[in-house]
C-alpha cells in the first residue's frame, strides 16, 4: 500500500467515526497500512474494538497483521487482551489463529521472532497474549529443533 499523504490521513481518520460499517472497516485497512503508524495509534484501537460492527473489528485486524511487522501485531494483542465483548473476541482471535501466513515455515519463524519481542512488552496485556501464542508454538519449536538433532 502506497503511503498517506497528510490529506489522505486525515480523511482516513475522519473516516474512523463514520456511522456505515463499511466506511470504519475501509478507513480502518487505509490507516493500518499506513507509515505514521503511532499518529494513528487511538483510532487503530477504537476500530479493533468497535462496539457497532465486528467486520470493523475484523477488517482492522487482518490489515494490521498483513503489515507482518511487530507493531501490526503489538495492536492486535493489546486490543485482544482489552476486549470487552464475546464478538470482539472471537474476531479479534480469528484475525491471529487463521492468519495463512504464519502456516508457512517463514511466516511461522516471524511470528515467534515478534512474540518472543513482544513476550518483553511493557504492556502486560501484549505481554501475556505474546507468551500465551509461545506457549501454544513450543510444541512448533521443539519438533523442529528434534528434526535438526536427527539430521
Amino acid at each position: 500500500m502506497a503511503p498517506l499523504n497528510d490529506q489522505e490521513l486525515s480523511a482516513a481518520k475522519r473516516n474512523a467515526e463514520a456511522p456505515a460499517w463499511s466506511v470504519r472497516g475501509a478507513a480502518g485497512r487505509q490507516l493500518a497500512g499506513s507509515d505514521k503508524i503511532d499518529e494513528v495509534a487511538d483510532v487503530l484501537h477504537r476500530l479493533l474494538l468497535d462496539a457497532q460492527d465486528t467486520w470493523v473489528i475484523q477488517e482492522t485486524a487482518e490489515a494490521l497483521l498483513e503489515r507482518k511487522d511487530t507493531i501490526g501485531l503489538r495492536y492486535v494483542l493489546l486490543a485482544y487482551s482489552q476486549a470487552g465483548t464475546d464478538d470482539a473476541v472471537d474476531h479479534l482471535g480469528a484475525a491471529l489463529d487463521c492468519n495463512p501466513e504464519w502456516m508457512t515455515t517463514q511466516g511461522a519463524d516471524r511470528l515467534i521472532k515478534q512474540c518472543r519481542e513482544l513476550a518483553t512488552d511493557p504492556d502486560a496485556g501484549v505481554r501475556n497474549e505474546a507468551q500465551q501464542i509461545l506457549a501454544k508454538l513450543r510444541p512448533r519449536e521443539e519438533w523442529a529443533r528434534d528434526s535438526e538433532a536427527d539430521s
